[in-house]
């Protein structure tokens, strides 16, 4: 082409424009060339993004769908607004009980949080998903976290005999390492959500990471000016109601001289839970499989899910997956049928199959178009996955896990100087990894609501993750503290002491987060139900494993055990 038109021009055009039309100065002969000129790095850079496109256009085809309708959506947004409120007030109403007039202090924090949280997300112009209102529910669980550890240790720094004012100075520094190790680790978690989750995964992460920076202003700085007015004004101040003043004070538990039991327990779960995953695997959605899902609403309530399965699987030719889906006229189909084929016109088929293989099943005869307009009885929702971002989304999902692990072992080490405490904290995470994954893996089809694992449940175990490290820093912290006191002794008797003079934080922590996953399990809707039950499930194990699995290796795994 080049030998005959040496002297005239070649342009280079990409769907109908031309960029450039350079003159034919030799024949290309090696099949490499090149093109000379006045040209800009911009333009040059440009000009190279053309030749490289090829022939355009080409087609493109959707891998990744969702569509729900107006009336599903609705009714997910109410139930989300109320587990957010209810969560809200219960979070006022445990505050107060238990730390009395200082408790007021915490609440007005906790409420000008919701307010910064807020104004922050609008502010980012963030997309608010219902796993993002997940995310808001727990921010209010955890937001009291910093709090429960500033009111704990400056109830400790009382006891010593020291002031008011004194005791509260003190009781702010003193929890600052273990408030910033155990939201550092969570901030990480939601850092690697945003960079390798999408869609609603990224919103709960996005709205985790910002509510714990606002959590940890409005504990450390605000709770902190309240305090510093009303000691001004000569006010009272309590940190305790005549209930609770007394609560785990003198507690003298042997977690410690156990452990052979509790490793024993934990290995028997672990087997069990490992085994399942074998014999039995999980129920995965179909972001992580690939297929089409859809919610259908019927207007009866004598549908059978065996019966829709047999209609379904005789017009498609390949047996779907049909669950209940919170009520019992809603049901939720799986299927791979056709999930490989792309374009409007294949989706519009396949539920046109689907209303002729359901519309017997409605009490009142429904139209096509009714069926499928995504209002109403019908179709509520469909979404549809190919298998390459099913595949890549799996991948990533393993590599979030492992990389939150990695991360956590090594902040832990860093922190405390010590492969002892990195080796123990790990564990336990792999413990509440597998558990909460054990938990999916078992009770699918048998507990009355969907175990699925999509990708709403792999945030809530990397939420688990930075959960369950938050538990176990705030314990590493008290041994660490002891150590730089010199305090001498056995090391299992060490232990013991910093596990027993946290157990009232660890339990009040724990429980604040509890009352809010509670919450959003009973009234945010099927649609995160798995979700806050995964995180439900985790904060208990998270509990667990910090007291009975990662100290008790910190023993197991020191030379010198006795001193």
């Amino acid at each position: 082409l080049t030998k005959k038109n040496i002297g005239k021009s070649i342009a280079i055009v990409l769907d109908g424009r031309v960029y450039s039309f350079p003159n034919v100065e030799d024949a290309i002969t090696g099949g490499i060339s090149s093109i000379t000129g006045n040209f800009t790095f911009e333009d040059a850079k440009t000009l190279a993004s053309v030749l490289k496109a090829g022939k355009l256009p080409t087609p493109a085809n959707i891998v990744e769908q969702a569509i729900v309708g107006p009336s599903l959506g609705k009714k997910a947004i109410n139930a989300g607004l109320t587990s957010l409120a209810i969560s809200f007030l219960l979070i006022l109403a445990y505050i107060f009980f238990f730390y009395g007039k200082s408790g007021l202090n915490a609440n007005v924090a906790l409420i000008s949080n919701v307010f910064i949280l807020m104004g922050t997300l609008a502010a980012l112009g963030a997309t608010l998903t219902l796993p993002g209102l997940t995310g808001i529910v727990l921010t209010l669980g955890m937001a009291v976290d910093a709090n429960v550890l500033i009111y704990e240790r400056i109830k400790e720094e009382l006891r010593a005999g020291k002031g008011l004012k004194l005791a509260i100075s003190d009781g702010y520094k003193h929890a600052y390492s273990a408030i910033i190790d155990s939201n550092i680790t969570t901030l990480l978690i939601a850092l690697i959500l945003m960079i390798m989750g999408a869609g609603p995964v990224k919103s709960f992460a996005v709205v985790l990471f910002w509510g714990i920076l606002t959590s940890l202003f409005t504990a450390i700085f605000i709770s902190r000016l309240i305090f510093e007015w009303q000691m001004k004004r000569k006010m009272t101040i309590t940190f305790s109601t005549k209930l609770t003043e007394n609560f785990l004070q003198n507690v003298n538990f042997n977690f410690t001289g156990h452990r052979k039991i509790s490793y024993t327990i934990t290995g028997t779960i672990m087997i069990v839970c490992i085994a399942s995953f074998f014999l039995k695997g999980f129920n995965l959605g179909v972001d992580l499989q690939g297929g089409r899902s859809y919610t259908v609403v019927f207007d009866n309530t004598k549908i059978t899910t065996p019966d829709i399965a047999n209609a379904l699987e005789a017009k498609f030719g390949t047996a779907p997956t049909v669950k209940f889906y919170g009520s019992s006229d809603h049901v939720k189909i799986v299927t791979k049928y056709r999930y490989n084929d792309s374009g409007e016109g294949v989706d519009k088929e396949i539920e046109s199959e689907m209303y002729e293989a359901l519309a017997p099943f409605y009490a009142q005869k429904i139209s096509l178009e009714d069926f499928t307009d995504k209002e109403g009885i019908g179709i509520s929702e469909s979404y549809k996955v190919g298998p390459t971002v099913a595949r890549d989304v799996k991948v990533k999902s393993v590599w979030a896990v492992i990389l939150s692990l990695v991360m956590m072992f090594i902040y832990i080490l860093f922190r405390f100087k010590g492969w002892q405490y990195g080796l123990g904290a790990t564990v336990a995470l792999i413990h509440d990894v597998i558990f909460v994954l054990g938990v999916f893996s078992i009770f699918d089809g048998i507990l009355p609501f969907n175990l699925e694992i999509d990708q709403s449940i792999i945030a809530a175990v990397l939420t688990v993750i930075g959960y369950s490290i938050n538990d176990t820093v705030i314990i590493f912290d008290r041994i660490r503290e002891f150590i730089s006191e010199g305090k001498q002794g056995k090391i299992s008797n060490l232990i013991n002491a910093a596990l027993n003079s946290t157990l009232s934080r660890t339990i009040n922590t724990s429980m604040t987060v509890f009352i809010v996953l509670i919450i959003a399990f009973l009234f945010g809707g099927e649609a995160i139900k798995g979700l806050s039950f995964a995180i439900l499930i985790g904060v208990v194990v998270g509990t667990y494993s910090s007291i009975f699995i990662a100290t008790p290796i910190i023993i197991d795994s020191n030379k010198r055990k006795e001193n």
